[in-house]
């Protein structure tokens, strides 16, 4: 009995040695889930826990259980979790009557190995659970912010980073830019995307491609932003390729892309090299739509702009070398103002006069053009031959989502056509 009360002892002391020295829990929380442990091993071991009595000290480390037991008289105890007989009872207390109630101390550790494990495992448990509810809490408040983790763990579709405390950072591959490497040990930079919670797993969700990343970086880098005489309306990205931001200034005397660029592009060089060389434009925001769209369209000359609100769509109209510059290379250009302005942009050549307004449409090209090809091109909203001939060759590839073969064939049996 001496050997296991030896061993039984120092185990306690060790149980709530590593409880007390948890971080991130107060006083009030400590002696709540000490108790509640105690409680769930005392409910296994005597089927009720209602009759014991819990105090926790967890600044001394100590604590002290009593179990309170009715007396009656001999032969007549059902429940010897909380009755206890007359004779029993009298040598705890002589003067004790049926009917009074027995208060005595329980040692725990007298209980053995068992329960000590018991308890250590549901402490354990219950240091987990607080952790997660205290990691949820303290990431949720840091979604959209930029924190800093260091690198532990590289697979093939995510890098495990960790921060200053040791908890694990996700960066999943759809989050990283193109062209980043990542080494064991350094620091990565990035933007809390989510905190999924499931099953009180919390899992802290990274990206350095969300335009949130973008816009703390630069808010960081220009005090006129953090000032509030400069806001940020609107981000797009391409991560590691281009993006176009669209600024409004509060302050007449202050040119809002001037400060987001500085002298030089010297604010935000540090931003394109951290964003692997991305290209940063940065607009004047307007709420006039289609001067916003213009700008957007950036460095192409815009003639014209036709606009359908309702349906979130913009017809723009440039002369034949303008039109590349519209677009830009892969479609970039485009692809980012369309973004940028929240509207579909359908680029259009100005057709010059003494050009024929004759025209044709696609369906009676059918003997030479694949049907599929001609309802691939009309679900791009062009039904005629000139419309086709007038639209970027890029984009017919890109929207249409034709081989370039396909598209070029389009092409030359309508030009000939007008030939």
């Amino acid at each position: 009995m001496a050997t296991k009360k030896e061993i039984a002892g120092p185990s306690m002391f060790e149980t709530f040695q590593e409880f007390k020295e948890t971080k991130n829990i107060d006083r009030t929380t400590l002696v709540s889930v000490l108790e509640e442990s105690f409680r769930n091993v005392l409910a296994k071991m005597f089927g009720s826990d209602e009759n014991f009595d819990v105090i926790v000290n967890p600044d001394k480390g100590d604590f002290e259980i009593h179990r309170n037991r009715v007396v009656v008289a001999d032969g007549d105890v059902k429940d010897e979790n909380k009755e206890i007989s007359l004779t029993e009872a009298q040598k705890i207390e002589p003067d004790y009557e049926v009917g009074e109630e027995v208060s005595e101390a329980v040692d725990f550790t007298k209980f053995g190995r068992r329960a000590i494990l018991n308890l250590r495992q549901t402490l354990a448990s219950k240091i987990l659970e607080l952790d997660h509810d205290a990691l949820y809490q303290k990431y949720k408040d840091k979604v959209g912010t930029v924190i800093s983790g260091e690198v532990y763990q590289m697979w093939k579709r995510e890098v495990l980073l960790m921060d200053d405390e040791g908890n694990e950072l996700h960066l999943l591959k759809g989050d990283q830019i193109p062209s980043d490497t990542y080494r064991k040990g350094e620091t990565v930079r990035a933007v809390v995307k989510e905190v999924q919670n499931e099953n009180n797993n919390p899992r802290i969700m990274l990206s350095r491609t969300s335009p949130d990343f973008l816009k703390r970086l630069l808010e960081a880098e220009v005090p006129e932003i953090a000032d509030g005489l400069i806001a940020i309306r609107r981000v797009a990205r391409m991560p590691g390729e281009r993006a176009k931001i669209a600024v409004e200034s509060f302050d007449d005397r202050i040119d809002p892309v001037g400060a987001c660029v500085g002298v030089k592009g010297s604010r935000v060089h540090g931003i394109v090299r951290e964003l692997g060389g991305e290209n940063i434009d940065v607009i004047n925001y307007t709420s006039n739509v289609q001067l916003f769209i213009q700008r957007a369209l950036s460095p192409a000359k815009v003639t014209s702009i036709t606009l359908d609100e309702a349906n979130h769509k913009a017809e723009v109209y440039l002369q034949p070398e303008e039109v590349s510059l519209a677009i830009g290379k892969g479609g970039m250009n485009i692809k980012l103002a369309s973004m940028l302005t929240e509207h579909t942009i359908d680029v259009f050549r100005v057709v010059n006069e003494g050009e024929t307004d004759e025209d044709i449409y696609l369906d009676e090209f059918s003997d030479e053009i694949d049907q599929w090809v001609i309802d691939a091109i009309k679900a791009l909203g062009y039904d005629t031959a000139k419309e086709v001939l007038n639209a970027p060759r890029e984009l017919l590839i890109e929207k249409a989502d034709l081989e370039e073969e396909t598209v070029d064939h389009l092409l030359e049996v309508l030009r000939a056509e007008f030939e």
